[in-house]
């Protein structure tokens, strides 16, 4: 996919919604193992990669996801952390998305020139039940990000965040269901209370997917398929754009960059209609997958 970049890759497990997880699955299709730790070959400098005409794959304004298949502040990732900070740094024209599971961490792992936060860094931490809320959130404040976030990805049981949201520093929520092999159940409450509470402090909801199984009061469904999970959450009608997030980007130089040369994300006529990842997502990369 053209908007993640995996330096690394494998991951140790290290609370509840790592039990099942997708990573660690889809090695096993592949007869890898999720559990061993390495620094990709071809992708480390992924965002750096230019095409024929030596303009940069990865566009001005793109929203990058980093380490997908590991977690960016992973101990064991130390020795490469400071080359793939060294690679935010020269694309300061483009979103990094971050995401842990381990934010007592990120204060020992932020570079020497971090400051109070780089203004291309988005950071997030997953909330996947309530006692990861409450242990994660607050440090998740405590820390010198310009844009801060919440994933409740999988939600496997219910998560109240309204007592951090009126602090203003969560800018979106991402809300998903869990997915592959044992699959947790995901209930429909619990992703409208957190919907709810977003549209009360106009922050970003984004429902992306059910989950393998989706709850709706007594009736349980099983959805396998992802492209229907992504246009079942949709339809819930659950999903919310709250206030802006206002990334300042600019060039090599430091220079402001116009609007008018900012990414524009594109979107499938008819794939893209009903996907719920539309709300956050970079666009479609027309890859036929969904078709």
């Amino acid at each position: 996919m053209h908007d993640i970049w995996n330096p690394w890759h494998g991951c140790r497990k290290c609370s509840e919604g790592c039990e099942n997880c997708y990573m660690y699955f889809l090695d096993r299709m592949r007869e890898q193992d999720g559990s061993r730790i390495y620094r990709t070959k071809n992708g480390f400098r992924y965002p750096l990669s230019k095409d024929r005409q030596g303009k940069y794959k990865v566009k001005s304004g793109e929203m990058i996801r980093v380490c997908m298949t590991s977690d960016f502040f992973l101990e064991e990732a130390d020795e490469w952390r400071d080359e793939a900070w060294s690679v935010m740094r020269e694309r300061k024209d483009v979103k990094f998305f971050l995401l842990t599971k381990r934010p007592e961490r990120v204060s020992f792992c932020l570079p020497y020139d971090w400051g109070n936060g780089w203004d291309n860094v988005f950071f997030n931490v997953t909330c996947e039940n309530q006692r990861r809320a409450d242990e994660r959130i607050p440090i998740l404040f405590e820390l010198p990000f310009k844009h801060k976030g919440i994933m409740t990805a999988p939600l496997i049981g219910p998560v109240d965040i309204e007592k951090y949201l009126p602090a203003g520093q969560i800018e979106q929520v991402i809300c998903g269901g869990e997915n592959y092999d044992g699959s947790r159940l995901c209930r429909y409450e619990w992703v409208k209370l957190l919907s709810d509470q977003c549209r009360k402090y106009d922050v970003t909801f984004n429902f992306i997917e059910t989950g393998t199984c989706f709850a709706v009061g007594e009736k349980v469904y099983r959805i396998p398929d992802k492209r229907t999970q992504a246009q079942q959450a949709f339809r819930s009608g659950l999903n919310y754009k709250g206030k802006e997030i206002h990334f300042h980007l600019t060039d090599e130089w430091g220079y402001d960059i116009p609007e008018e040369e900012l990414y524009v994300p594109h979107y499938h006529p008819v794939t893209c209609v009903e996907c719920s990842n539309r709300l956050t997502c970079n666009g479609c990369s027309d890859c036929g997958k969904c078709s």
